[in-house]
């Protein structure tokens, strides 16, 4: 077992670290600890790669980061993205969070309702 419970999805580590009230209380609606929680290596290269980051905010991220896993990519979850791209409902960043959320069987907590809904679909499709 992982020990990882929840997978991050990049819109809730952002609204986390600014504080937006949406993410704040996702987390504590689902008990969030960040030891028991992982970020996809994509949500890691979304967070560290935006144009224009400034010193403090890369700060923030890193310390963030630091807190949870990271989860690198590998060949079980590269097949499982390319599953969930190709069924149409996922673009492909966040097919590859979706698939490190179900390769962990972690929650996936993410601010996305589409992705949600999504993400249920393909859920409830492999289970029984």
């Amino acid at each position: 077992m992982s020990g990882i419970e929840w997978l991050l999805d990049t819109n809730v580590v952002i609204g986390l670290l600014k504080g937006y009230d949406a993410a704040i209380a996702l987390a504590e609606k689902k008990g969030l600890i960040l030891e028991r929680a992982a970020v996809s290596q994509i949500t890691r290269m979304e967070l560290l790669g935006f144009p224009g980051l400034a010193d403090d905010e890369e700060a923030a991220i890193r310390s963030f980061l630091n807190a949870c896993r990271v989860v690198m990519l590998d060949d079980v979850i590269e097949e499982q993205a390319i599953r969930l791209r190709r069924s149409g409902m996922f673009k492909l960043p966040d097919s590859i969070i979706a698939a490190t959320a179900l390769m962990l069987n972690a929650q996936l907590l993410t601010l996305d309702q589409g992705m949600s809904r999504a993400l249920g679909r393909v859920e409830s499709r492999t289970e029984g």
